[in-house]
């Protein structure tokens, strides 16, 4: 048997949910770290038990605690695919383990993200709306293209997901929005134009618009549209499946281990 026990050790917090699953699944396959611990919020059915059994498999000698410290100062990366309050309270935490912290969590608001980039002064965190390497690339494109066009070219983020998501627009979205801001050099804050209901009243020019779509088990589709007179330009990404985030996010893990503290997405992560 492989000795593992001088790979890197990974927590994964919200190991019950689907996502948390998926990333104790990445973990375990990978070959390249340890699974460390398992958070769960206090009083869950699984605080106590091992972890494997628990998903309904072998045991793995991980009991799943709802005291994150103590997992955290046991580990060498924290990945969090939960709540933004609880990632808050995680990014101190993990901050003082001196732990990376890993964020896929979205609708994260200003306030969430001051609070991220206190902790941030004293580890790494790498937060991305979205972990696969074709959004990523989407989004970079997307700011070239968007710097390319001028303001006659409509811009407007169409996303797709399971009828469970919580939140609207997506986090990859609002990255995908935020990229087209950037390539045309305006605040996303200023010209965002979302939720549109009745009489609206004509387009305003220069705003980039957002619709989302739930419903089902659509993992994840997006896409960024340029619409002028008589034509238009689709950039589209397409997921089929939840194990490419957790893949993404365990090679972020990986990434930061000798990086200074500091923010950092998953552009940096793949050197894009």
């Amino acid at each position: 048997m492989t000795d593992t026990s001088k790979l890197p050790g990974i927590t994964i917090t919200g190991t019950s949910g689907r996502m948390g699953q998926m990333l104790v699944d990445a973990v375990l396959a990978s070959g390249k770290a340890r699974l460390a611990g398992a958070v769960e919020r206090a009083g869950h059915a699984w605080i106590g038990r091992d972890l494997g059994e628990a998903m309904g498999g072998p045991a793995l000698g991980v009991i799943v605690t709802d005291d994150p410290l103590e997992a955290f100062a046991h580990s060498r990366a924290v990945i969090d695919f939960t709540a933004p309050a609880a990632t808050v309270e995680f990014a101190a935490l993990a901050a003082q383990a001196r732990a990376v912290h890993v964020i896929g969590t979205t609708g994260l608001e200003d306030s969430h993200l001051a609070s991220l980039k206190a902790a941030a002064r004293h580890a790494v965190i790498i937060r991305a709306g979205n972990m696969s390497l074709g959004v990523n690339l989407l989004t970079r494109l997307t700011q070239k293209v968007a710097a390319a066009l001028d303001a006659d070219w409509d811009i407007e983020i169409v996303e797709a997901h399971h009828r469970m998501k919580v939140d609207a627009p997506s986090g990859t979205a609002l990255m995908l929005g935020q990229a087209a801001a950037d390539g045309r050099g305006i605040t996303l804050a200023g010209h965002k134009d979302s939720g549109r209901d009745g009489i609206t009243g004509a387009r305003q020019r220069g705003n980039i618009g957002f619709a989302a779509v739930r419903g089902g088990d659509i993992v994840g589709e997006h896409d960024v549209i340029f619409a002028a007179d008589g034509e238009r330009i689709i950039l589209r990404h397409i997921a089929t499946d939840r194990a490419i985030f957790a893949r993404g996010a365990l090679r972020a893990a990986l990434w930061g281990q000798d990086k200074v503290p500091g923010e950092y997405d998953m552009m940096d992560v793949l050197g894009l």
